[in-house]
């Protein structure tokens, strides 16, 4: 009877052994056929997690590719409206980015760059507040008539054709001086000095008795009545050859006799600028007793460069500021282009004329030459001088697409002109270039990798598809 009792026993545990174990196996069999039924999509680079593979793969490092199922993505009413994260930038604007969360050298978390900052690769993301703090501005690409300004340094110098040497052509003394200092200013027709001269008064003799012999000859032959009044002709005319004024020969026919001290004249007006002559001093033909420059007419003397010089035409009109007087403006015209260059300097000297009818001024005075260069008469494509960024190799101009959204674009310039620079290719009639802090904007959104990302877009999703393809590798 024990024999049964104790075998029904273990009958009745084992039946409620097996029932408990079966009921616990039920979830473990639902879990197993739920994780089979997971949707596997593919496998991704466990770094970088655009790169992915249709089939397990490890990447160089040896790491094994993870699996992406349908239901780790998350649904589309999930997602953040700032759209999917690109990638994550340096928070302080350097040149480096990461595919992962990061942190800096500082311990400051990388700034997550979503999908909907950058319209399309190669665009520029500044926020409104860092756009006012930097003091952007912008302006529209037009077409603009192009006129340079040449700007040059010269000085005023004595216009050459306008100096006078007042030398006698007899020997003489000087006898009394009029005009007794260098930088004295005087007239056509004045005055400088009395001289005498045994010349002259010999001269002067031959001329009354060749004058009174003409005169006692009005009676007689025609041959005798003309060599008389040729010798009277020639003796007048060698008082004229010795720059005898003719008033003073008026004062010789009047008064019939010799003059013993004659006058020196100004031929011109205008300012002493030597005087070798003194009271006493003697004399000979040719010397030099006055060197005298007419001031009414001056020139500006200007060191044009190289680089600017096939734009100067003769008659171009010129604005000169002379630094004694900042407030005035003087207007005059390119008279004259020397045909050598100064290879010192590399510069080419332009002969500019100024009227000076107030003496303002003066040989001497330094002043900034502004000569108009028209390019051409019609109008072409410009951008201001402060819109672009040349590093050299290249010419960049940033195009604003959208409020806070800048674009990098690789331009061709021409020719320069004032302020503005002629665009032959790279922007288009209407765009909108920043003109100020286009450099800061470069600073602190990277602008070299934006460029580099713009010039191979094209080249990075073709290598994409083809890791795609070939799981990776």
């Amino acid at each position: 009877m024990t024999k049964y009792f104790l075998a029904s026993l273990i009958l009745m545990l084992g039946v409620g052994l097996g029932f408990w174990v079966g009921r616990q196996e039920v979830p473990q069999n639902s879990n197993s056929t739920a994780v089979s039924e997971r949707k596997l999509l593919y496998y991704r680079h466990p770094m970088n997690p655009k790169v992915t593979s249709p089939t397990p793969a490890k990447d160089d490092m040896g790491m094994d590719y993870l699996p992406v199922y349908a239901e780790d993505q998350s649904p589309p009413e999930t997602q953040s409206q700032q759209g999917k994260i690109l990638y994550y930038r340096h928070p302080m604007g350097a040149a480096d980015t990461s595919p992962v969360p990061k942190k800096d050298e500082m311990g400051m978390d990388y700034l997550p760059v979503y999908e909907s900052e950058l319209a399309s690769a190669g665009q520029i993301q500044i926020s409104p507040e860092k756009i006012q703090k930097l003091g952007v501005s912008t302006e529209t690409v037009a077409k603009r008539a192009l006129v340079r300004s040449i700007r040059a340094l010269g000085s005023i110098q004595i216009d050459e054709r306008r100096v006078h040497a007042v030398t006698p052509r007899f020997e003489g003394w000087i006898q009394r001086l009029y005009v007794n200092a260098t930088g004295q200013a005087v007239k056509r027709g004045q005055s400088l000095l009395e001289v005498y001269s045994p010349e002259l008064m010999t001269a002067q003799q031959e001329y009354l008795i060749a004058r009174q012999g003409q005169q006692a000859l009005q009676q007689g032959s025609v041959q005798a009545r003309g060599t008389a009044e040729h010798l009277t002709d020639n003796a007048l005319q060698r008082l004229h050859y010795w720059d005898i004024a003719p008033a003073q020969l008026q004062r010789l026919q009047i008064q019939e006799k010799p003059l013993d001290t004659l006058p020196l004249l100004s031929p011109v007006n205008g300012v002493v600028l030597e005087k070798p002559a003194q009271e006493g001093m003697r004399f000979m033909p040719g010397e030099l007793l006055f060197r005298i420059a007419d001031l009414s007419t001056v020139w500006l003397l200007a060191e044009v460069f190289e680089q600017d010089i096939g734009e100067v035409r003769l008659g171009q009109v010129v604005q000169v500021h002379i630094n004694a007087y900042p407030d005035r403006l003087f207007s005059g015209k390119v008279a004259f282009i020397y045909p050598t260059l100064a290879t010192e300097t590399r510069t080419v000297k332009v002969r500019v004329e100024l009227p000076n009818a107030e003496g303002l001024l003066k040989p001497g005075l330094y002043g900034s030459v502004t000569l108009a260069a028209l390019e051409d008469r019609d109008e072409r494509l410009a951008v201001p001088d402060s819109a672009v960024i040349d590093s050299g190799a290249r010419q960049v101009v940033l195009v604003q697409r959208g409020e806070g959204r800048f674009e990098p674009h690789v331009v061709k310039l021409g020719r320069q002109a004032d302020g503005y620079r002629e665009v032959l290719a790279g922007l288009d009639a209407g765009d909108q270039v920043v003109t100020r802090a286009n450099f800061l904007i470069d600073a602190e959104s990277n602008l070299k990798s934006a460029l580099d990302g713009f010039n191979n877009q094209g080249a990075d999703a073709g290598q994409a598809t083809h890791e795609t393809q070939h799981g990776g590798h």
